[in-house]
């Protein structure tokens, strides 16, 4: 008999993290989620300066110093997404020579529940 309790966390091998027991994931009591178990998992978060529809046969055409114009306007905020969906916005800073955004509006909870 296997007994899920007594199991031995696994190294993740993607980031070398312990990847969570079957015991982490059971609930404290019905309806709750581990906070913990909620804490480790990654997400994807990338910022969106802007979006463009192009035809194929203008895409092979591409070459070095080809500008594409997105469907932005200069100054508009940017957006931050997390898997995908848009969580907040914002404009671009610089931190010790790297890009970051400075989030000047966030979306409500509610609001990107709704997108799910």
């Amino acid at each position: 008999m296997n007994d899920t309790t007594n199991e031995t966390p696994e190294l993740n091998p993607e980031d070398d993290t312990l990847s969570p027991t079957a015991e982490e994931f059971q609930v404290s009591q019905p309806g709750n989620i581990n906070p913990e178990v909620l804490q480790n998992i990654s997400v994807n978060l990338s910022i969106e300066l802007g979006r463009t529809n192009i035809k194929i046969k203008d895409l092979m055409r591409l070459t070095q110093g080809s500008v594409v114009e997105l469907d932005r306007i200069a100054g508009e905020p940017l957006d931050l997404l997390v898997n995908d969906t848009v969580v907040a916005q914002g404009e671009v800073v610089l931190v010790n020579d790297r890009y970051g955004i400075r989030l000047t509006r966030v979306v409500p909870s509610t609001d990107r529940l709704k997108s799910l």
